[in-house]
């Protein structure tokens, strides 16, 4: 069935405070996941930020909307209880309660009128996802954005000279915490590369560990003969790790293979080596940064 969207549950959330007693949040997220029957990891997938899990911002986003239109009510901290005209509304109507069903009362369309026009102030040129929370569509967006981002980078860097391909991955690599600086990694990756191994680097700043590096600034996939010849070089120095990046992408061959390996490879595509970059500020530069917030409930304890 999937994890509903927040406007499929707003009527069942109201159901489930149709006893009229005070309910917690969290009491009405359980019983709403058992009552779509969602699957433990269906529970446990998080919004694009990892910050919160999407069944239980859609509940929250149910809450808001039906407080907002008067149908239930906020009467402690965490705390939710259905209002006179949320249980008229249930006794009334067998419609689905929806932001259409709710536009019928004066708060909620003044609530939306305010919105849509902050919105409109700000020049949004994406249309509102009625099926997507706020926070969802801030987190689509943003999503898409670092995705176009990641895209942009990665034209850029399989289109840069060799050499700053080697810059590059140095770079990546301090940024990440390998190679106790700039300057030392610098001295230790790079060059014409030794049987099949381009560099070796730091694992830590004091130099207990050292990890040996392929780099390949490749259009075409890598395969498993690529990735086994970089593995026999560390079989021949006696390596435990070892790293193979690659401007553009790995076989499944080359996947598998590496899965069951002693020594430990790890394998950076193109893809995962722009979301570094994006992750570790590497090549970017932050344009704006915005804060989402929300109520502190603990401040307005005492006060409810």
């Amino acid at each position: 069935m999937g994890i509903p969207d927040y406007q499929t549950l707003m009527r069942p959330l109201l159901e489930v405070l149709s006893d009229g007693r005070e309910h917690t949040l969290r009491e009405c997220v359980d019983v709403l996941a058992e009552r779509f029957r969602l699957s433990r990891e269906e529970r446990a997938e998080l919004l694009p930020s990892g910050q919160q899990a999407i069944f239980d911002n859609r509940v929250g986003w149910a809450r808001t909307y039906l407080k907002k239109a008067g149908l239930l009510e906020a009467p402690g901290r965490g705390r939710v209880r259905i209002t006179p005209r949320g249980r008229e509304t249930l006794a009334n109507t067998q419609d689905r309660i929806d932001v259409d069903f709710l536009m019928r009362y004066e708060e909620f369309r003044e609530f939306r009128e305010r919105s849509r026009s902050k919105a409109s102030q700000k020049k949004a040129t994406a249309p509102v996802d009625d099926q997507s929370d706020p926070v969802e569509q801030i987190e689509a967006a943003f999503s898409s954005y670092q995705d176009a981002l990641a895209e942009e980078l990665l034209e850029r860097v399989r289109g840069a000279t060799p050499a700053f391909f080697e810059r590059l991955v140095v770079r990546l690599l301090v940024s990440m915490g390998y190679g106790g600086g700039l300057m030392q990694a610098a001295q230790v990756v790079g060059g014409s590369g030794d049987e099949g191994i381009d560099g070796v680097i730091n694992e830590d700043k004091l130099g207990l560990d050292v990890i040996y590096i392929q780099a390949k600034q490749w259009t075409n996939s890598v395969g498993r003969p690529e990735v086994q010849k970089f593995v026999g070089a560390l079989h021949g120095k006696r390596a435990k790790k070892g790293v193979f990046i690659t401007s553009s992408e790995f076989t499944r061959e080359a996947k598998d293979y590496v899965s069951r390996l002693e020594p430990r490879v790890v394998l950076i595509d193109g893809k995962t080596m722009a979301r570094l970059m994006i992750e570790h500020d590497v090549g970017v530069t932050t344009k704006s940064v915005y804060e989402l917030k929300s109520v502190d409930q603990d401040f307005f304890e005492d006060g409810s």
